[in-house]
């Protein structure tokens, strides 16, 4: 047997026998055969390794009251908000996928259908999803995917880990978000897979989202490299202030009437309507005009999102309804 699968054999032993049945480093150095200083290098190499990997979970923190006047404001089901004063950028992202998780998780029943979008806040969300009590769920995307320009945040890989860690079974979107032209595009959402995955995603009883925003340093498009930062650029000037499924919408909600709606891939908003509960992720007050814009467009149910960015939602609400 190789010396560093042999290795790697000691190191899930000794993690087990601290981690999981709480011996003492002396214990174990006892057992194994090996002094208490090399159980204490054999551990640390255990995480270092990713063999043993360390999450500190602390309780987060929300703001009840700003929730419910998100919820009675916008006539939501249900608005969730995140404490995120003095928390890092990452932390926050971090902790609105936590929180997000740990509310669509709720809803998780067998023979259930969940959608699922891509972006930043939905990989914060999957991350945060733990092993436990196994559900019979179809994991679909919604949304055709990103490919390899940003791996660890497109839909192809968040649903196949999403399916993995709840027990169920995953369908992927073969095709890419957006195409180059609407004949394209077109002849792709007929191609049968494709057809069948989007078919599927229309009856999804929980369909997981994003918001996306026309700043072009926040835009997972950008990102992506769907398109390049003169065109959000110029998104914008049309008088679009984020987007939901792809589909840009004014401050008001409406949908913009833009060209690159007809080459996406994805379902589209009207198939978002006969979903039975939409969940939203998004957070930062420089997004809040994007969120405000998803929360007047009437597609969402429920949103999770930070206090500064419910603060400024609320403030927008105000300055434009005057």
């Amino acid at each position: 047997m190789p010396e560093l699968e042999v290795r790697d054999q000691l190191l899930v032993h000794v993690a087990q026998l601290y981690y999981e049945q709480a011996l003492t480093q002396e214990a174990i150095a006892r057992k194994v055969g090996v002094s208490r200083s090399n159980v204490s290098r054999l551990l640390t190499d255990a995480r270092r390794r990713g063999i043993v990997e360390v999450r500190i979970r602390s309780p987060l923190r929300t703001a009840p009251a700003l929730g419910r006047e998100l919820k009675e404001r916008f006539g939501l089901r249900e608005a969730h908000v995140l404490s995120g004063g003095g928390q890092s950028a990452e932390m926050v992202l971090q902790s609105l996928g936590a929180l997000a998780a740990e509310q669509a998780r709720r809803f998780l029943r067998d023979d259930m259908i969940l959608g699922l979008g891509w972006g930043r806040a939905l990989h914060a969300t999957v991350d945060a999803f733990r092993p436990g009590h196994a559900f019979r769920v179809r994991v679909v995307q919604t949304m055709g995917g990103i490919g390899s320009i940003d791996p660890h945040i497109d839909g192809t890989e968040l649903a196949r880990r999403l399916a993995e860690t709840l027990g169920g079974q995953f369908r992927y979107l073969h095709a890419p978000f957006l195409v180059e032209t609407a004949a394209i595009a077109q002849a792709l959402r007929q191609e049968r897979n494709v057809r069948d995955s989007l078919e599927l995603a229309r009856t999804a009883d929980l369909a997981l989202s994003g918001v996306g925003s026309v700043r072009p340093e926040l835009s997972g498009l950008v990102r992506a490299g769907y398109l390049t930062r003169q065109e959000l650029i110029d998104v914008a000037r049309s008088g679009a202030v984020g987007d939901l499924y792809g589909r840009y919408l004014d401050i008001g909600g409406h949908v913009c009437a833009l060209e690159l709606h007809d080459r996406i891939i994805g379902i589209d908003l009207e198939s978002v309507r006969s979903i039975k509960c939409v969940l939203a992720v998004a957070g930062f007050k420089e997004k809040a005009p994007a969120i405000l814009a998803a929360l007047r467009s009437g597609f969402l149910h429920i949103l999770v999102t930070d206090d500064a960015a419910a603060h400024e939602v609320l403030h927008l609400a105000d300055e434009t309804e005057r």
